[in-house]
This record gives structure tokens, sequence and C-alpha cells, in this order.
């Protein structure tokens, strides 16, 4: 059986995984953060040290570092591992292509930024299964948050991202540029609660509603039977109203402007310039009265 080692950082309320096969020592990351403060405009890699701490403690050979999409609450720290560890990859789904259109033009890139991909390492197609060593990773589709959205699942246990979270706080929103309450709905119900019920369920967040301690893991039999939003029985268009109403009350990501910008490029930072320093690029959005 897999390990699974999980990394919490509770200013983004995100959960990082480390799965390692305890035998062959091959290993993936899913989902670092690079902490970023915006008081000071501050960058650190705290966070990240404590995945490497881990990782060379154990002695893993790290393959692969998968994002379950393009995060609009985190920046990533992904490049590190590509900087650290020689021959590790960054590996995103392909529909990723359609993300960076979308915020290409919401940010009024330039040229320079192509919307292509080509800033991972490998784009990954739906349903393909990954090698990574001994590790066998099936990709399963769950856009509707962002186009771009994917699960992964390794042996029983399914890495969720945005698209669902624990039973008593429901699935990701669906109101970001491209995304979509329906296909979110198909998504969860085709690719996930058709898998067995005893399959385990890591989160990508965890909000802790009410004030309850972290919790992360879980099972698609619970998912289906006690999701707050989405049950096996709850139809589509109840779901579609659902969400939708939902999403109008809440407030964007505090950090989303910073996180996609980077996030879109791979978890590259954005150059440096003449003075050495580097810039984020945050559209203001004017309201008059």
């Amino acid at each position: 059986m897999i390990n699974i080692k999980t990394f919490y950082d509770e200013a983004t309320f995100t959960l990082t995984y480390v799965v390692s096969d305890p035998e062959t020592h091959d290993a993936v990351v899913i989902d670092p953060v690079l902490d970023y403060n915006p008081i000071g405009s501050k960058v650190s890699d705290t966070s990240y040290q404590q995945v490497v701490d881990y990782v060379k403690q154990e002695g893993l050979k790290l393959h692969y570092v998968l994002e379950t999409h393009a995060h609009a609450d985190h920046l990533s720290s992904s490049q590190l591992f590509r900087d650290d560890f020689p021959g590790l990859q960054v590996a995103v789904s392909e529909r990723i292509r359609g993300v960076q259109s979308v915020f290409k033009g919401v940010y009024n890139l330039d040229d320079s930024f192509v919307a292509n991909g080509e800033q991972f390492d490998y784009l990954i197609q739906d349903f393909e299964v990954v090698e990574a060593g001994s590790l066998r990773i099936k990709a399963l589709p769950t856009p509707g948050h962002t186009p771009a959205c994917l699960t992964f699942q390794i042996e029983d246990a399914v890495f969720t991202g945005d698209a669902l979270f624990m039973p008593d706080f429901g699935t990701g929103r669906c109101d970001f540029p491209a995304g979509d309450a329906r296909t979110l709905y198909k998504g969860i119900q085709e690719n996930l609660y058709s898998l067995p019920d005893e399959t385990r369920v890591f989160v990508g967040h965890d909000y802790q509603p009410g004030g309850r301690e972290l919790k992360y893991e879980t099972t698609i039999g619970e998912e289906k039977a006690k999701n707050i939003q989405l049950k096996a029985s709850t139809s589509e268009d109840e779901f579609v109203q659902f969400r939708e109403n939902k999403d109008k009350t809440l407030a964007a990501p505090k950090l989303i402007y910073q996180s996609i910008l980077v996030n879109i490029d791979a978890g590259h930072l954005p150059k440096q310039e003449s003075n050495g320093k580097r810039y984020l690029k945050i559209p203001l959005n004017i309201s008059t009265q």
C-alpha cells in the first residue's frame, strides 16, 4: 500500500501530499505551496522546505510535481522542486491551455506568454495513466471549478484538488472564468462517484467549517451519502442552482491575481527586470458610483 504524507498550509487552507511506494521509494508531490505574504509582497520557502526535509529523511525519489489545476489561492512551489531534484517534471492537465488563453486576456499578457502549455514539462491527457517509477497515477477529469481540473487516482486513493471537499463543506466553487457547475456535477458523478465506496478521498483544502479540527481524508461512500452540496442522489439541476446561487455570495480569493499569474506559468515567478527585482501584474477593478 502507498504511503501518504500530508502537509497543511494554514494561511491558505491547502493540503499538499507526498505519495510514495514504501518498497521502491518512488514518489510524487501533489499541489505544493510557495509561501506568499501580500503585506510587503514577501515570498518564502518554509512550506517547500518542510516537504523537502521529509523527502530527504525518507530517501524518496521524486518523479513529478502533479498540479490538480492552476490554483487561485496559493502560489505553487513546483519550480523549486524542479531546480533541486534533477529529472523531476511538473505536470498538469493538457486542458491548461484553455485556462492560459482566458487569463492571458485577463492580464493583458504580451506575445512572450504563449498559451500552449509549453511552460509545463508534461501535459496529462484525460484518463491517462502516468508512470512514476513503480507508481501508477490515473488522471480522472473533474473540471468545473476550472476547465483544467484533474483528480489523481493512485491505488485505492484519489486526490481531488478543489473539485470535492470534505462532506461537511461540499464542492469547489464554479464562478471563476470558464468555470461551470454543470460540468463539475458530471465530472464528480461520472468519474468519482462511480468508484468503489471504500476508495479513499484526499481533498485539496479544508476550511474547517464551524471551527472543527483539520480533516482531509474521507471515502467515496461517505461523500455520496453525506456531502452537503452533492450527494449521489442530488439531481444535476438541483446542484447547479445551489452552486450558482452560492457562488454569487462568495468573495474572490485574496491571492487570486498573484496566484494565477504564477500558476498558469507552471510556478515560474516573473522574470527579473533591469533593477534585479520581480514584479507581479495585478489588474485594478475600479467601481464608480
